[in-house]
């Protein structure tokens, strides 16, 4: 791979998450909100960015990783996902508790909340999943996770589309979409490898 295209890669990626950020930054809305109110919106922005990062790392598509080092870097960033869902929670917890409550309990009368706390859930579950993957088994986990990962992207995907606060509209979509599609070709490329290696598998039994 040329070192234009390796460049091209990473600045569409950084442009894919640093525009709506930066867009956000813009909007009226903020005006309006509090310092911590703010802070947990942009986290939740960050989270979102972080969800086109993770599939591409797993599945190697982005330049200058070795397959262990990008299995590195999936984990860390999953990590600092974990962090990134805390700091919005945590956030929107301390400026309005009883909406979070309401959201928690999915008393919520607003149409996104219940999709950001299945999605929640699910990136907790992950985690904890990931600490015990050694116990379940390389196949298992990969199959649970892959699950839970797509709970988490259209959730969190379905969520972010139907706010209406700081993020401007257009790159919110493109983000999202973005988002969708990566984990969605991530996630059918692994579903071939396992059917492929189950084949494999299979190939002495029939003999």
């Amino acid at each position: 791979m040329t070192s234009v295209r390796v460049a091209l890669i990473w600045a569409a990626l950084v442009a894919a998450i640093c525009v709506p950020i930066a867009l956000a930054t813009t909007s009226d809305l903020i005006k309006w909100r509090g310092t911590v109110y703010i802070l947990a919106g942009f986290a939740g922005i960050f989270a979102l960015g972080l969800l086109l990062v993770q599939p591409l790392l797993i599945a190697g598509y982005l330049p200058g990783f070795s397959a262990y080092r990008a299995r590195r870097a999936h984990h860390w960033t999953g990590g600092v996902l974990v962090t990134a869902v805390v700091v919005h929670v945590g956030g929107v917890w301390i400026a309005s508790p009883p909406d979070m409550l309401d959201a928690l309990t999915f008393t919520s009368p607003t149409p996104f909340s219940p999709f950001g706390v299945i999605a929640m859930w699910a990136i907790f579950a992950v985690a904890l999943l990931a600490a015990f993957r050694r116990r379940l088994g390389l196949r298992r986990f990969r199959i649970v996770h892959m699950a839970l990962a797509a709970v988490i992207v259209v959730g969190t995907v379905v969520h972010a589309a139907l706010i209406e606060g700081t993020m401007e509209t257009l790159s919110k979509a493109s983000l999202c979409l973005l988002v969708f599609g990566a984990a969605t070709k991530v996630m059918a490329d692994l579903v071939r490898r396992l059917r492929a290696a189950s084949r494999r598998q299979a190939l002495p039994d029939s003999h």
